[in-house]
């Protein structure tokens, strides 16, 4: 194999014209040169100088790798700059994927942070609710992923970095004039007969298990994963809805309030990423800004 440093002892006796020449420009000894030469013909596998007497001369062998040194060397140099820029975070790509109401709330803040300390990282942004999130996590079609979770599964993020965020309660949104609207807190049973709007698929399902705990089946009349449009149907009085703090946050109720849920329940919020992923300063960097945007997430509650 031709090694680079070989290549660069070979432009410097060739513009020099000997190997001491070439040994004094290169801050190195005579037959320190001489020994990288053997090296590369050995490399080359045919001569690459013509020695006689006091002169050298390439062979046509050594034009050809010499006319091809110059722009191998400077490619080389290009990319150990920019590999050197991106580990310094002067230069480098994250590409991020994040569930809407992570997207409206903790990404904003996380990014703007990111972009003050490192503007030549540069992070692009697509959503995806999980699991499909994750999927494109190892799918290699991100390189971070904002997900959440209700309870651990087993094994189920074992793969991959995860970095926890913050800890998303589930609160209970009901129209103003609603009859439980000043309450305190509510017990879910309290709202068994209640007509009911659900939201993303899976929040969808968290809702029917934790109603199903509770005793009852929800009557959902109404099903969709965007949460605006959830508060205005809950605002309009056509049911009620429980939703993660994230995504009241995210909207501002109008027409509707909010009340505390007994029991509790939580969604994890995590930034996830791969092993290998985790080691990239850019993405080690973002993880950590989602990290500090958390901790300074408020509730609306």
């Amino acid at each position: 194999m031709i090694e680079a440093r070989h290549l660069r002892v070979l432009r410097a006796v060739a513009a020099t014209g000997s190997f001491s020449a070439a040994a004094r420009e290169l801050g190195c000894t005579q037959p320190a040169v001489s020994q990288q030469m053997k090296a590369l013909e050995a490399s080359a596998g045919t001569p690459l100088l013509i020695r006689t007497g006091r002169e050298m001369r390439l062979t046509q062998a050594g034009e050809a790798l010499v006319r091809h040194a110059s722009g191998i060397l400077a490619g080389l140099t290009a990319a150990e700059e920019e590999v050197a820029a991106i580990a310094g975070l002067r230069a480098g790509r994250v590409r991020l994927v994040s569930f809407p109401s992570g997207s409206s709330t903790l990404v904003p803040t996380a990014l703007a942070a990111l972009r003050a300390a490192h503007p030549g990282t540069r992070v692009s942004l697509v959503e995806a609710e999980p699991p499909r999130s994750v999927e494109m996590l190892r799918e290699g079609d991100c390189d971070v992923a904002l997900a959440f979770r209700y309870g651990a599964g087993p094994a189920e993020w074992d793969d991959l970095i995860v970095r926890p965020l913050l800890a998303d309660r589930l609160v209970g949104l009901v129209p103003e004039g609603h009859r439980l609207a000043g309450a305190d807190a509510v017990g879910i049973a309290e709202l068994a007969e209640e007509s009911w709007i659900a939201g993303c698929p899976r929040c969808q399902r968290q809702l029917v298990e934790v109603c199903e705990e509770a005793g009852f089946t929800p009557r959902i009349d109404f099903a969709t994963d965007d949460y605006p449009a959830v508060v205005g149907l809950v605002g309009a009085g056509l049911g009620v809805a429980v939703l993660p703090q994230l995504a009241i946050e995210s909207v501002r109720p109008k027409g509707a309030r909010t009340v505390v849920v007994e029991p509790a329940v939580e969604r994890e919020i995590v930034a996830l990423t791969l092993p290998d992923l985790a080691q990239v300063p850019a993405v080690a960097a973002t993880l950590d800004e989602l990290t500090r945007a958390a901790g300074r997430a408020t509730t609306y509650v």
